[in-house]
């Protein structure tokens, strides 16, 4: 009984953990409802007819200027919720920055989610790792992750999402990563899309 207990406390901490910060998921693959397909636990595709509504967020950023995610519609939007104490997100950043260039000449928008830090600690990393891209300032409000807790909540950090065209979810990756020929994939899969359902 002792050792039953002890093992579900393990379980219940490690549970708030992922939920609380930098985290990968189990392997395994889980085929969900609503035309949606998890690989991983981690990877999350949503067929275009089964997205929800078009998801709008902004906020200040680190060089103080302002975004508004309706300014991008028309075009994929790559978000990335990340803080610079995160050791996956230092491990994905280089990756990030790399798929960023590949892209942004196409149209791609990026922009990251700074949850926990401040301008000066945000701008370091981005200068650190050469990401280019602006990183929306979520500290004091969460506004954003608020946004997007409604369809694909961002449970950890590093979280990525990939948006289509109207604004809607079409892909999220919880946790690092895994590889940027995933991430590669999923942002050219919704490149390939009509602008249209």
């Amino acid at each position: 009984m002792v050792k039953r207990g002890s093992a579900l406390l393990g379980l219940a901490l490690a549970i708030g953990v992922v939920l609380s910060g930098c985290a990968v998921a189990p392997p395994g693959l889980v085929v969900t409802g609503r035309g949606s397909t998890t690989f991983d636990n981690t990877i999350t595709e949503i067929k275009a007819a089964d997205r929800g509504k078009p998801i709008t967020f902004g906020g200040t950023q680190v060089d103080g200027s302002t975004a508004d995610s309706r300014s991008w519609l028309g075009s994929p939007v790559v978000v990335n919720f990340w803080y610079a104490g995160c050791p996956p997100c230092r491990a994905e950043a280089p990756d990030l920055a790399a798929l960023y260039d590949q892209f942004s000449p196409t149209g791609v928008k990026f922009v990251g989610i700074n949850v926990r830090d401040q301008a000066d600690t945000a701008a370091a990393f981005e200068a650190t790792f050469g990401i280019k891209y602006q990183s929306i300032l979520d500290v004091g409000t969460g506004a954003v992750q608020l946004a997007f807790a409604g369809q694909v909540a961002p449970n950890a950090v590093p979280t990525t999402i990939v948006l289509d065209r109207q604004g809607r979810v079409a892909a999220r990756i919880i946790g690092k990563i895994p590889a940027s020929s995933i991430l590669r994939t999923l942002i050219q899969d919704t490149v390939n899309e009509s602008s249209t359902p």
